[in-house]
């Protein structure tokens, strides 16, 4: 099967190496010529490194290089077995391109979308053959990042799916199917591991130093919530938390913060920018954490908790199963364990009356506890047994 990609930015560039390494000839189409120059040198940089390490052999880097065909030519697409679209995230846009792109590829192409939050069935309205529109949603960098989010809409069919699924997982990922609502999985259930965060910042509990040693030290991620923002960039972070709080008809599960507004605001959007939450320039000397066990605890077991909850909606909505729930947390954003495993292992019990301590003393909805939570902690029930 020939497969195509539109968008030769680093998602698209990923997803080409992804299909070209599995055998594919893979067409990327963007229509910045500079932007195909790019992506060509990077990859055969990326090559030219996995062969030096030994992990693959120099025909095998020939080969990947081979597959590929580098063109500003949406045309090119017609002979695809599948259209894998990594553009702008603009409603309008995709829905133009799909359009277009249904005039070009046979009916039996299935058209995908790697978007990250947008609407699989508003992009599907786009084509008269809603039924082969599919989200396929790969992570970044898509070559390292094992999960893939399969997310059907309404419209797609059956066929579809396990034709889009099997696809995937024969290219070596870890594949969850998981509902068409804002976020998906991942993006949806990860939202308090930000928002809490600086919610426990703008209340003075602590700095952001020692929320992130919080969150690394005692709670084992792999980064705290501050560096993760720096790193994504504040003003993407921001904007995709703003995205599913007007998405989820303003939740204040969801609701964004006017510290990580105005760190946007201010132009400190991170790593890329030299600085964010913390100093990233030559010289700079950031903070050192208060390595208090005790405040250490209630910081991490705030945030656990909160994304317990969301991990237990997510399941309570039918977002996905439990298994996609949790596998998709640890290798979508490389969590220490998956959430509802986590709650089992944590108590259900303390989990809710951790939850209705924080709505108690707030009266916010932001901590209500998900119905599912109660029915479970009154039953005596675990999500794994």
């Amino acid at each position: 099967m020939e497969v195509g990609v539109l968008g030769g930015g680093t998602m698209g560039s990923g997803i080409v190496q992804v299909a070209a390494q599995n055998g594919h000839k893979t067409i990327l189409v963007d229509l910045n010529e500079t932007v195909l120059d790019q992506s060509k040198s990077k990859l055969a940089k990326i090559m030219a490194r996995l062969v030096e390490k030994g992990k693959i052999s120099q025909d095998q880097s020939y080969a990947t290089q081979a597959n590929i065909v580098y063109s500003k030519d949406v045309n090119d697409f017609a002979s695809c077995g599948i259209v894998i679209e990594a553009i702008v995230e603009d409603i309008n846009v995709k829905s133009k391109v799909f359009s277009n792109l249904e005039s070009i590829v046979s009916s039996e192409c299935i058209l995908a979308s790697n978007t990250s939050s947008l609407s699989i069935a508003s992009i599907g309205s786009s084509v008269s053959n809603s039924s082969r529109v599919i989200g396929i949603h790969f992570f970044n960098p898509a070559p390292l990042m094992p999960l893939v989010e399969i997310i059907p809409a309404v419209q797609t069919s059956e066929k579809t799916l396990v034709a889009a699924k099997s696809l995937i997982d024969a290219w070596g990922k870890v594949t969850v199917v998981c509902k068409d609502t804002p976020g998906f999985i991942v993006n949806r259930v990860a939202r308090p591991f930000y928002g809490e965060a600086m919610r426990i910042y703008e209340e003075g509990v602590a700095d952001f130093a020692t929320i992130d040693w919080a969150m690394t030290e005692i709670g084992g991620f792999r980064m705290g919530p501050f560096t993760l923002m720096d790193y994504i960039g504040n003003d993407v972070n921001y904007t995709v938390t703003e995205t599913v709080f007007t998405a989820f008809y303003f939740d204040p599960r969801y609701k964004p913060s006017f510290t990580q507004k105005r760190h946007a605001e201010a132009g400190y959007f991170g790593r890329k920018s030299g600085r964010g939450f913390f100093d990233y320039r030559e010289g700079a000397v950031n903070p050192s954490p208060n390595e208090d066990q005790i405040v250490g605890k209630q910081i991490f077991e705030r945030i656990l908790v909160m994304l317990i909850n969301e991990a237990v909606d997510a399941l309570f909505l039918n977002i996905g199963t439990k298994e996609a729930i949790d596998l998709a947390m640890t290798k979508g954003v490389n969590y220490p364990k998956g959430l509802l495993l986590w709650a089992d292992q944590l108590g259900l019990a303390f989990v809710l009356a951790t939850l209705e301590a924080l709505f108690s003393e707030y009266g916010e909805d932001r901590y209500r506890p998900s119905p599912l939570l109660r029915r479970m902690v009154k039953s005596g029930d675990t999500f794994f047994g």
